[in-house]
């Protein structure tokens, strides 16, 4: 089977596990063991994954928080800055094309006593910049957008939505799990308060990810989902997962090395691809071909003359993806496709392919020519 869903989890790259092994048997201390040498060791460690990290997106060390991954950061982020700026107001902005982890934990904080209020996108997935300014009211505490879409990879505006919310007084947090290892992240730069990262996303391990909190300018505040302890400067509460960390470390100051020659080769990989596709009668690329990840092509197929599906024909031989990976339990057709405008049947026949590392140009070669075959 060709693996064509890297958007969904990445392999490790055997640099990252290679620096992770010593950690689960040789270097085995407890990073919070403060009285002997297996600790010390195993905190070293951590701090060094600390500042690879940081430095991987223009942060500070100190604003760096390890947790399992980004959906606990997000939970972290929406539910602890709702919780730490009550005084102030209760009001929250967000986007429907949101990532489940945003939207879910929005529909909780509504039922404790948030508004939110949804921005819709166009047909590129896209939001309104100025209806993020008519937004606003004296009660909002947040902006959550994400920086590029797990479905379609569509990028958002976040200099400008920046721009915007702080001239608001309002705290930007941005899901950038996607945009991490594919296009340059520099918090500052971006103007991103809160964000976060997952190290499986980019040839890491499972389970380990973190979350950027800016510390000046504005300095951000949150209560901490997790108590017992005081880990992670009392924010994220836990044993540490050190081999995790070790890898999302490694990983992410491997990207930082390679981010170019990486690029490169996916966006041709790609740019193929559609290249050939494109001369299907109907075939549709869903969402912005300009502002969108060089890895990611969501399409649009049309029925085969038999009434079935490419997607039917392809399952077998490729691992792609009808939709977001971490809502796949749910049947229904992807919120993301829906909010673009696109009909029940277009976005039940709509497949996300998405390129990593090891993806070939022989292989899609091949797998353009199966599917134009079909239409024939």
């Amino acid at each position: 089977m060709i693996y064509l869903d890297y958007n969904s989890t990445t392999p490790v790259d055997e640099r990252v596990l290679a620096e992770m092994l010593p950690f689960f048997s040789e270097h085995f201390g407890n990073a919070s063991s403060n009285t002997h040498a297996f600790g010390w060791f195993a905190q070293g460690a951590i701090e060094k994954a600390r500042t690879q990290v940081a430095d991987f997106i223009g942060a500070e060390t100190s604003e760096i928080v390890f947790t399992s991954g980004a959906t606990e950061a997000i939970n972290m982020a929406l539910k602890g800055i709702f919780e730490a700026y009550q005084s102030k107001g209760n009001h929250i902005i967000t986007c429907v094309t949101e990532h489940k982890a945003v939207l879910d934990t929005c529909a909780f904080l509504e039922e404790n006593g948030a508004t939110i209020t949804y921005l819709g996108v166009d047909r590129e997935g896209r939001i309104d910049l100025d209806e993020l300014k008519n937004s606003f009211t004296d009660k909002t505490i947040l902006v959550a957008i994400m920086a590029a879409n797990n479905e379609t990879g569509v990028l958002q505006d976040l200099e400008k939505i920046s721009e915007i919310t702080h001239s608001n007084n309002v705290i930007l947090f941005s899901d950038t799990t996607q945009m991490a290892g594919k296009l340059p992240i520099d918090v500052n730069e971006m103007g991103i308060d809160v964000c976060c990262i997952s190290a499986h996303k980019l040839y890491g391990p499972k389970g380990a990810g973190a979350m950027y909190v800016r510390r000046k300018n504005p300095r951000v505040s949150l209560i901490p989902l997790f108590h017992g302890g005081g880990h992670e400067n009392n924010k994220r509460s836990g044993t540490l997962n050190v081999p995790g960390i070790i890898g999302l470390g490694k990983a992410c100051g491997i990207a930082k090395a390679e981010f170019w020659d990486n690029n490169m080769h996916i966006s041709k990989v790609r740019g193929f691809l559609e290249h050939q596709l494109l001369e299907i009668s109907g075939l549709r690329i869903n969402g912005s071909t300009r502002y969108r990840l060089y890895n990611t092509s969501n399409l649009y197929f049309p029925l085969l003359n038999d009434g079935s599906t490419v997607f039917s024909h392809l399952k077998h031989n490729y691992a792609v993806s009808l939709g977001s990976a971490c809502t796949s339990a749910n049947a229904e057709p992807s919120h993301v496709l829906k909010a673009m405008g696109m009909e029940k049947q277009e976005s039940e026949n709509s497949i996300r392919f998405s390129f990593g590392n090891k993806s070939q140009k022989e292989e899609i070669e091949k797998l353009a020519e199966f599917i134009l075959s079909l239409y024939k």
